[in-house]
């Protein structure tokens, strides 16, 4: 019997499906076009990843990128060569610096093509290559799959990242044999706890610390880590503070005794004084672009120990005494045992106690909004009402973030995304639309001011083709750049560069196809977002916001505090 014959189109779909790749997004063209009729039309006893198309290739990239996050499983996008994989280079380069596995597979001109001035024509693997853990050319279709494995594999191990493929386009149209078939997916390493010996150490620093706190960063929020980390603050109660990115990792049932809030930008939170304040510092899957250790470490005097899947990178700042690195849940787990009862000092507790009501305060307004307008914090507790625990909310870049990353409660680790390493504006929309396709049975949820959210709003309309229940929220203060806005406003006396021009929030999203809401006045706030959590299918929401008073948020530094 005669196999039918195969293109390098089908070997790419055949590695996507052995890796567990369940969607693949991105926007098409001539040079990897096969790879999209592949896609969308298995032949018979075939199947595929389902395709979503967007309306721009960054748009794909990010929302790729949040199917990373939420799950875990490597994100994939698509896009044709030229300035197709060039809009690549955002979502990528956010994806790889912020530690989330993507693999962005480019179409390229004709292998004969490669190295003249072409059409479409750019040395892509080359720009990806500073911005991705793997950027490769395919030069031979015989050496797709293996390519293809070695991307999955280096995205999904040590520091997560990104990875791009460049696959000329008579690569994805050559014709191979039929018994040709895709590498099976590989076992990934897996490691076993950090040193015993630094394990019984790090339990003797803990026993004799004062006030030993955790810092938690992104690595150290995956499901496993995470119940670890609750097994042993179940026994043990350590105060945890969260970076921007490790938001979630503290139950409700753990919040009294052990949250004492987030860090992320400007050196003025209560996990930054209790930081400063701690003799033994203890990271747990912390990276540096999270918030720069200059910032929390600013003297230079903290103990730190650092429990990682991967050694760090020392700056004058973090340089561990330390360095426990193997499967943080393994790694948590030993330790269990050796600070099992442990207990902080009477002392210690009512200093903690004093941060706690701290914490407590800042989720209380200290101003009146202008007329009309809602208080940042008001919006926060409207929304926090509304938002169950199952839910996944994603906060663009601006002021709207700062507020939200501060005093939005999150419970469930990866269910509140933020962009803190690059500060990607623009990345709420396409995340909730992650968290939509991949939580399709309750709601997803996006806040974004009126400046972030026009950057990837166009794929509102794919929202709504999809009929993904997206609550989007925006906070519209007037149309600046707000979160540049205050802060030149800090240093120079005045602003610029800041005004944009108005967009009518409400009806872009109907032209869009979707429900628009708008809160009309302060008392209208609870009965709008009601109606928005009602409505199936794409809604947005629109909240007038008072920023009269945001120079604030980066005042009173923890080393000006007397």
């Amino acid at each position: 019997m005669t196999l039918e014959q195969k293109h390098g189109s089908d070997i790419m779909v055949e590695a996507l499906n052995n890796h567990g790749v369940d969607f693949v997004l991105g926007v098409p063209g001539a040079k990897i076009d096969r790879l999209f009729d592949r896609l969308e039309h298995p032949a018979e006893g075939q199947v595929s990843p389902k395709l979503i198309i967007t309306r721009h290739e960054a748009n794909a990239a990010l929302i790729a990128q949040g199917i990373a996050r939420i799950t875990g499983k490597p994100g994939v996008v698509v896009a044709t060569s030229g300035p197709g994989v060039g809009n690549l280079t955002t979502g990528m380069m956010t994806a790889n610096a912020e530690g989330d596995p993507v693999i962005a597979i480019g179409g390229q001109v004709p292998r004969k093509d490669l190295y003249r001035l072409t059409h479409q024509s750019a040395r892509s693997a080359e720009m990806f290559a500073p911005i991705t853990k793997f950027s490769v050319e395919v030069q031979d279709e015989n050496n797709l799959s293996e390519i293809f494995s070695n991307a999955f594999v280096t995205a999904l191990t040590g520091k997560q990242g990104a990875a791009f493929i460049s696959v000329p386009q008579d690569v994805v149209d050559a014709e191979m044999p039929g018994d040709v078939l895709a590498l099976p997916q590989v076992s990934l390493p897996k490691m076993g706890p950090a040193s015993s010996r630094d394990i019984a150490w790090l339990g003797q620093q803990i026993s004799e610390a004062q006030l030993p706190v955790i810092l938690v960063g992104q690595r150290g929020s995956d499901e496993t880590t995470v119940e670890a980390l609750h097994e042993l603050l179940s026994q043990t109660k350590l105060p945890v503070v969260e970076t921007f990115q490790g938001a979630g990792v503290i139950s409700r049932d753990l919040e009294e005794q052990t949250f004492f809030g987030r860090i992320g930008l400007f050196r003025n939170q209560v996990g930054d004084q209790l930081l400063a304040q701690s003799d033994l510092v203890i990271t747990l899957g912390y990276d540096a672009i999270e918030y720069e250790p200059r910032n929390w470490n600013k003297n230079n005097d903290l103990r730190i120990v650092a429990l990682d899947t991967a050694p760090a990178e020392i700056d004058n700042n973090f340089a561990p005494e330390r360095q426990l690195i193997g499967s943080l849940a393994a790694t948590l787990g030993k330790l269990q045992a050796e600070i099992n009862g442990y207990e902080l000092s009477d002392q210690m507790k009512t200093v903690l106690s004093v941060y706690k009501e701290q914490l407590n305060q800042g989720l209380i307004p200290t101003f009146e909004p202008a007329e009309g307008l809602n208080h940042p914090l008001d919006a926060v507790k409207a929304l926090q009402e509304h938002v169950t625990d199952d839910m996944i909310v994603s906060v663009d870049v601006g002021s709207n973030y700062i507020w939200m990353a501060r005093a939005f409660r999150a419970y469930q680790p990866r269910h509140l995304l933020l962009s803190n390493g690059m500060q990607t504006l623009g990345v709420a929309l396409p995340w909730a639309m992650a968290a939509a396709l991949t939580h399709p049975e309750t709601k997803a949820v996006s806040v974004s001011g009126d400046g972030g959210f026009f950057f990837t709003g166009q794929d509102l309309s794919t929202a709504v083709e999809l009929k993904l229940n997206i609550v989007s929220i925006v906070w519209n203060d007037n149309y600046y750049y707000d979160m540049v806005k205050f802060q030149e406003e800090n240093k120079y006396g005045r602003s610029a560069g800041v005004k944009i021009a108005p967009i009518d929030v409400v009806k872009f999203a109907e032209s869009m196809g979707a429900k628009g809401l708008r809160v009309e006045s302060p008392d209208q706030l609870t009965s709008v977002l009601d109606e928005a959590f009602a409505t199936e299918g794409p809604v947005v929401v629109e909240i007038p916001v008072d920023y009269s008073h945001n120079k604030e948020l980066a005042a009173h530094l923890v080393d000006t505090l007397g």
